[in-house]
């Protein structure tokens, strides 16, 4: 029986950013129709959608408005269609906590992001992504506030990580200077929106892209490492 095909994905990404969840849907579906074929390792990387949020946060429909010059029923009308896509790509952007509901909120992800990189450098790619998908669950489906430091602490926490490392490395000024340098080597491939993938250190692949497309392009780049050895 032939082995898998082992891949790198590096996915630049933000926990605030309704199409990475989507783009994460996607690469799931088309991992599940490689599997046997592919498999991936899975790194994620610093992306800032907001750096200038405020510790208060801003409510969502009215960032949405006020970033990207549409009226309040725009701004509706464009989350309409990010759920319709996470739908389909069998996850959900939905409140699911208790009523009433919190406002849908966006905050400043600096934090996370270190939180992030600390668990990919101490726990590996597995346990990374494990916090990732907590974080995007916390703040889509449980609106909970994770620009602050004791609900990260609390979601680290229950995705497996020891809370007290946890908190000793969001006080480390060593993650995030490597936070920052993850964020400038996004800048310095011209990436622009997220979500971004690069597979295998040297194909990019741009945006939330359907599975077919994902399935497309992992087994040209296999066929292509495989070809290059």
């Amino acid at each position: 029986m032939t082995e898998p095909r082992k891949l790198s994905i590096d996915i630049w990404s933000d926990v605030m950013c309704p199409w990475c969840l989507v783009g994460w849907g996607n690469l799931s579906q088309a991992l599940g129709k490689l599997e046997g074929e592919i498999e991936a390792e899975i790194r994620w990387h610093a992306f800032e959608l907001n750096p200038d949020m405020p510790e208060e946060g801003e409510e969502r429909t009215a960032h949405i408005a006020r970033k990207y010059g549409r009226t309040i029923q725009q701004s509706k009308e464009v989350q309409g269609q990010m759920r319709a896509a996470a739908e389909a790509a069998g996850v959900s952007l939905d409140y699911q906590g208790e009523e009433p509901a919190p406002d849908a909120m966006m905050w400043n992800t600096f934090a996370a992001h270190r939180l992030l990189t600390w668990t990919l450098e101490e726990h590996g790619p597995e346990a990374q992504t494990r916090l990732k998908l907590a974080l995007f669950k916390a703040h889509f489906n449980q609106r909970r506030r994770i620009g602050e430091r004791e609900v990260l602490l609390d979601v680290a926490q229950e995705a497996g990580l020891d809370r007290e490392a946890a908190a000793a490395a969001l006080d480390r000024e060593e993650f995030a200077r490597k936070t920052r340098t993850e964020e400038q080597a996004a800048m310095e491939m011209n990436i622009t929106g997220v979500p971004a993938m690069l597979v295998e250190g040297r194909f990019m692949i741009p945006g939330a892209q359907p599975p077919e497309a994902y399935v497309n392009v992992l087994r040209r780049v296999a066929e292509k490492t495989v070809a290059e050895r």
